[in-house]
Parts: structure tokens; C-alpha cells; sequence
């Protein structure tokens, strides 16, 4: 608490807004713009990358939060001020931080397949300040920070191989995203089964059932998306600028329509249940692996494959 303390008393008006755009970077969103356009448009390898740690990101910083349970540092001393700006995305358990995992994937996975200096030097600088911008926000401690930035690049280094080490590469992402389903599994009986104690954070283990259900279903749709393209659609993500535009543009608009428009349907539909989510999510991720790219044969390069 002593460097929060620090932090609080450096504090100012441009600063709060200037970092609290800068953890914007640990959102959701972001990563699913980030890693559409990196599949869509860059390196298909790298887009399954980025999903892969993201997706094992989300269940590793989920399982210890609820195994942990460690309060928000103002819940810890009251006499600590967070900006109030950052307190609506601040809910739930502290350790560890959700967005520092999250920016680690977004930018982490750039930052190790990128060839160019500057990307990987803005890359690594922009996770180091969106790690800095939690603390400074008052929204977590050191501790929180640090582990995410360890389990981030462990997850890097350890999930690298399967996609860009010599051999069989595509016998080893389909053994990855079949270990990622059955995680998913574990994790949701760990959510539905473990004897939590009765003031558990409501919010948090809420927000735990429903990430597992929803990693489920991305982690089925991944595999499923994944046999598709290899076998029937084989996008290229070479285009001319203009139809990558209309890739990342007109697909992100589709995607966040199938996100928002299907919520309330199919929770209609299921009680309020979180399967509704795992379905949600299955289709979103199915649109992205292999629904839309059905349609870059209309206008791709006639270049090699990627």
C-alpha cells in the first residue's frame, strides 16, 4: 500500500484522464479488435495466438482470483482514495489484475511475433504503462500487477512454440485447442462445484461463472473454426487496403452485433442461465474463424498463401 499512497498523493486532473485512457487498453474490446485484425488481416497463426493466451489468460486470472479472494485496496484500508473514474471497471476481487492479463495478450503477442523494433518497443511500453496506470488509478497493488505480468509472459513464452516451432504445427494447435476445451471444463466445474464460502463477492464469482461458460464456448468454436478453414475455406489475409477495411470494418460491426443483439434473447431463452453466454460467445467466434472469412475470396490478393 505504501506505493499506492505515493501515487495518490502525485496525483492531478490530466494525469487521471491521461492514464485512465491508457488502461482502456486492458479492455475486452480492445483485444477483440486487436485479434480480429491481426487473423483477418496479418497472420492467421498470430490470431490464434492471441486467442490462445487470451483465452487461457482469462481462466488462470479468474481461478486465482476466486481462490484468492483478495479485496480491492480501498476495501483494505478505507482511509485509500482511488480515481473515481476507474471505480465502475474496478469490481470484484483485486488479485490479480484482469486488465493487466488481458493488455498481455493484446500487445504481448505483437510485440513477440512483430519484426519491427518500434512496434515491439511500443508494445512492450504500452503494457508496461497500462500495468502502471492500475496501480496509479488505485484499482490494484503491485502484487496484482506483477503476478498478471508473470502469468502473461509465461503463457507467451510457453504457448509460442505450438504455433511457430518447426514441425507439425497444425497437429499441435488442434492438440492445444482441444487441451483449451477440456480446461474450460475443469474451470466451469470449479465455478459450479467448489464449496465457496457464503461471503464469497457476489459480482466476482457472477463474473467467474459466466467467463467459464463463455471461454467453453470460444474454446469450441475455435477448434471447430480452425478444422473449416484448413479444410474448406483456406482464407489468404493479403488484400488490398481497401478490402481490409472492409474486412476489419465491416466484420468488427457484424461481430459486435451478434455480441449485443443475441444477449438478451438467448438469456431470455435460458433462464438467465451463463450457457446463454457460451453460446453467444461460440457464435461470435464462429463468425470470426470461419463464417466471414467466407466472403475475402471476393476480394483478396491472388498472392501466396498465409
Amino acid at each position: 500500500m505504501e506505493l499506492l499512497y505515493l501515487l495518490e498523493g502525485i496525483r492531478t486532473p490530466f494525469w487521471d484522464t491521461v492514464l485512465g485512457a491508457i488502461t482502456l487498453f486492458g479492455e475486452e474490446t480492445l483485444f477483440i479488435l486487436l485479434a480480429v485484425i491481426l487473423f483477418w488481416c496479418v497472420d492467421k497463426r498470430g490470431g490464434y495466438y492471441m486467442m490462445a493466451t487470451g483465452f487461457i489468460g482469462v481462466v488462470a486470472n479468474q481461478f486465482l482470483k476466486l481462490w484468492f479472494r483478495i479485496p480491492r485496496p480501498w476495501v483494505r484500508d478505507p482511509n485509500f482514495t482511488i480515481v473515481e473514474s476507474a471505480r465502475e471497471a474496478a469490481s470484484g476481487y483485486s488479485f490479480p489484475s484482469g486488465h493487466t492479463q488481458a493488455v498481455m495478450s493484446s500487445l504481448g503477442v505483437p510485440a513477440v511475433i512483430t519484426k519491427k523494433p518500434w512496434l515491439r518497443i511500443a508494445c512492450i511500453a504500452l503494457i508496461a504503462l497500462t500495468a502502471f496506470s492500475r496501480m496509479y488509478l488505485g484499482v490494484h497493488t503491485p502484487a496484482d500487477v506483477g503476478v498478471s505480468l508473470i502469468v502473461g509472459a509465461v503463457l507467451l513464452a510457453a504457448i509460442y512454440p505450438v504455433f511457430y516451432a518447426k514441425g507439425n504445427a497444425v497437429k499441435r494447435i488442434y492438440i492445444l485447442f482441444t487441451c483449451m476445451i477440456g480446461l474450460a471444463v475443469l474451470f466451469l466445474l470449479f465455478t459450479e462445484l467448489y464449496p465457496f464460502p457464503a461471503d464469497i463477492d457476489a459480482e466476482n464469482y457472477e463474473s467467474g461463472i459466466k467467463n467459464a461458460y463463455t471461454m467453453l464456448g470460444v474454446s469450441l468454436a475455435l477448434l471447430i473454426s480452425l478444422h473449416i478453414d484448413r479444410k474448406y475455406i483456406r482464407f489468404k489475409t493479403q488484400a488490398p487496403l481497401w478490402a481490409q477495411l472492409i474486412k476489419v470494418v465491416g466484420g468488427l460491426a457484424l461481430l459486435m452485433l451478434i455480441r449485443i443483439l443475441l444477449k438478451q434473447p438467448l438469456l431470455t431463452v435460458f433462464g438467465g442461465h451463463h450457457a446463454a453466454d457460451a453460446i453467444r460467445y461460440f457464435l461470435m467466434m464462429l463468425f470470426a474463424g470461419c463464417i466471414w472469412p467466407l466472403t475475402f475470396k471476393l476480394y483478396q490478393d491472388k498472392g501466396k498463401k498465409s
